[in-house]
């Protein structure tokens, strides 16, 4: 599951969570979540993974898993012994060393890493 960013968040506040699935009861904030969600209830996985028998529905969980093969992780934490193929899945870890959460919600005590 994706980090929610502010903005996704902030639509909690706006309208709760409108779109509802009709085979259970999961209900999200944004469309494309419920589109995601409704792929676990079919026995097709969309993305499958040709160097292990890693499956998924989004293809977003994929890409993140088809990283965990490349061997080259130039990007290297500079506390600890994390190393990550983009500059941005380094930034994104770094910040889970100082548990800064610079984004804050006006309206509840909400807060994150992603604007």
């Amino acid at each position: 599951i994706r980090k929610w960013n502010l903005q996704t968040h902030m639509l909690t506040h706006a309208s709760g969570k409108p779109y509802k699935c009709s085979q259970c009861s999961y209900a999200s904030v944004t469309k494309r979540q419920l589109e995601n969600h409704v792929f676990t209830h079919t026995e097709e996985k969309q993305f499958k993974c040709s160097q292990c028998s890693y499956v998924s529905v989004t293809k977003l969980h994929f890409l993140d898993h088809v990283f965990t093969h490349i061997e080259e992780k130039p990007f290297k934490c500079s506390q600890c012994s994390y190393a990550s193929v983009t500059k941005q899945q380094l930034q994104k870890h770094v910040i889970t060393h100082t548990e800064e959460k610079p984004f804050r919600c006006s309206l509840c005590i909400y807060s994150c890493t992603v604007k």
